[in-house]
């Protein structure tokens, strides 16, 4: 890191496009950035794309750029920028890993196997039943964590009326899946 008197020196230098100045400014924060990132994440990629992404967003801007303080700026950026990519990608992640985690299993014959993508895909096709809208609050609420106030406001309802339509969707849901569940326990001959 650097101290504030250089640092001052380093973004009006920087504000003026001289290279140097950003590679003094990358090779001095580069590395504890991306520490900040990667213990946040346990993601060495994403930690390594936020921090470029926060420094080619610093050359880009380097001209309209008004910082005081440069440590405080970059590190906002970092805690902002692993806020935005958890609320955007890290449930996506996790889910992909639950999936990925029944590939693993050695022991799937083929018959387990289709029986597993047609309950993949009967889960997919289940959220299609619904309304439009209900189906759309189902997918905000179960799928992107959205809070139901923020919900209400987007489709211009009462708090009470999208956890009806959550309530309506839910029980369909698992209604469908249970259907389901038994038809495919009956063809494999588990009852």
């Amino acid at each position: 890191m650097v101290d504030n008197d250089k640092a001052g020196h380093l973004l009006l230098a920087l504000q003026n496009g001289d290279a140097e100045a950003f590679t003094t400014v990358y090779k001095a924060y580069w590395y504890d950035m991306f520490l900040v990132a990667y213990r946040k994440l346990h993601n060495k990629e994403a930690a390594e794309e936020i921090v470029q992404d926060i420094f080619l967003r610093l050359w880009r801007e380097r001209d309209t750029l008004r910082v005081e303080n440069l440590n405080y700026y970059l590190f906002s950026a970092v805690r902002y920028e692993v806020i935005d990519y958890i609320r955007t990608k890290g449930r996506t992640f996790e889910y992909v890993d639950y999936y990925g985690s029944f590939h693993d299993i050695q022991d799937l014959n083929t018959e387990n196997q289709l029986a597993l993508d047609d309950l993949l895909r009967v889960i997919d096709e289940c959220l299609h039943i619904l309304p439009e809208k209900t189906r759309e609050i189902f997918r905000l609420h179960k799928l992107e964590y959205w809070p139901i106030s923020r919900i209400a406001t987007r489709f211009g309802l009462s708090e009470k009326a999208v956890e009806y339509h959550l309530t309506k969707s839910v029980r369909l849901v698992r209604t469908h899946l249970k259907e389901v569940m038994v038809l495919l326990m009956t063809a494999a001959g588990l009852f």
